[in-house]
């Protein structure tokens, strides 16, 4: 006799490649109209189906694991990041936690690479200009940018994604800085021609464009405070492509708004979906380029997630230990 299939609910619409396979393998429950699920959807999900499968979308509290099934043993968050799941409440109740790593690491490099030759060129200010009928011809003292090669990169967080934008930035004969918890490995930091910087307070006071490339936990939270904004020099950049609560978007916004930094690109947002209507102006006026948290956005690259998921979940399910687990102990 066949063995049942484990009920897997999934959050949000994924690739038609990747909801086959599930159908395929598990007794998949799809959202095919990609609607965000409400909380009380949530909650009914993690009562009734084997396995999760949410997306940083879906905050996954413990409130709401409190009110998971016996039956309900393994969450597989499509995303890298699981700042949306309280992965302590769920190994309180025996849940496993997986996530999908290494996939999006080139995607989000290039992202975050694109979105520092935009600000800095003025990219997106100089596309709208022909579709709106407002160019006139070229000027010599006209939409003027600034140089990157020279100059230097501060990369906050030097995990897969910090040292792929690290790659790309070298090759623009950009100087590489980095801070992390600890240094990477001396034949990674000689190839890149890294500096470590222990102080992050020192690094942000010396650099010309900070790109922000580590995980969102309890620790990183607003890592980049008001106090330490205020290191960065006038002319300085200030990218975000990995997750908009690091940043402590406000004093950001402000220091924008007078002046004190010399642009920003975000693909990310202290309060996504929503996004603040300073900022919104600011980008109307050219002081900052807003992306609405396509970093990743590759079909390739959503593909290998699908796949991560289902290779955790098929493990999970067989008996065996999952290869993307995610501990309490290691946020």
């Amino acid at each position: 006799m066949a063995r049942k299939k484990p009920l897997v609910i999934v959050t949000r619409k994924l690739p038609d490649v990747v909801e086959t396979r599930m159908c395929e393998l598990f007794d998949a429950r799809l959202n095919l109209d990609d609607k965000p699920m409400s909380r009380s959807e949530l909650a009914a999900a993690l009562a009734t189906a084997d396995v999760l499968v949410p997306t940083v979308t879906d905050r996954i509290d413990v409130e709401l694991i409190g009110l998971a099934g016996e039956q309900m043993k393994l969450i597989a968050n499509f995303g890298n990041g699981v700042d949306n799941i309280d992965v302590a409440a769920a190994a309180d109740r025996g849940i496993t936690i997986t996530n999908t790593p290494g996939v999006l690491t080139e995607d989000t490099a290039d992202m975050t690479m694109a979105l520092i030759l935009a600000v800095a060129r003025r990219i997106v200010e100089g596309a709208k200009l022909i579709p709106s009928g407002e160019w006139i011809g070229w000027s010599p003292t006209w939409m003027l940018g600034r140089r990157i090669t020279g100059k230097r990169l501060g990369i906050v967080g030097m995990g897969r994604i910090g040292q792929a934008l690290a790659r790309r930035a070298k090759a623009f004969g950009l100087q590489i800085h980095y801070h992390n918890r600890r240094h990477v490995a001396s034949a990674i930091e000689e190839a890149l021609e890294a500096t470590y910087w222990e102080s992050l307070d020192q690094m942000l006071a010396r650099m010309d464009i900070v790109s922000v490339n580590c995980p969102h936990t309890p620790a990183t939270y607003h890592l980049l405070s008001a106090r330490r904004l205020k290191y960065l020099r006038p002319h300085a950049i200030v990218v975000n492509t990995a997750r908009g609560e690091i940043i402590d978007e406000a004093a950001l916004t402000k220091m924008l708004e007078t002046g004190e930094l010399g642009g920003a690109g975000l693909d990310v947002f202290e309060h996504e979906p929503a996004v603040s209507k300073k900022l919104i102006r600011l980008a109307e006026a050219g002081k900052v380029t807003l992306l609405p948290h396509m970093g990743s956005a590759t079909t390739e690259g959503r593909i290998d997630m699908g796949e991560k998921v289902i290779v955790n979940v098929k493990m999970f399910m067989d008996g065996h230990r999952p290869p993307d687990r995610v501990l309490p102990s290691m946020l």
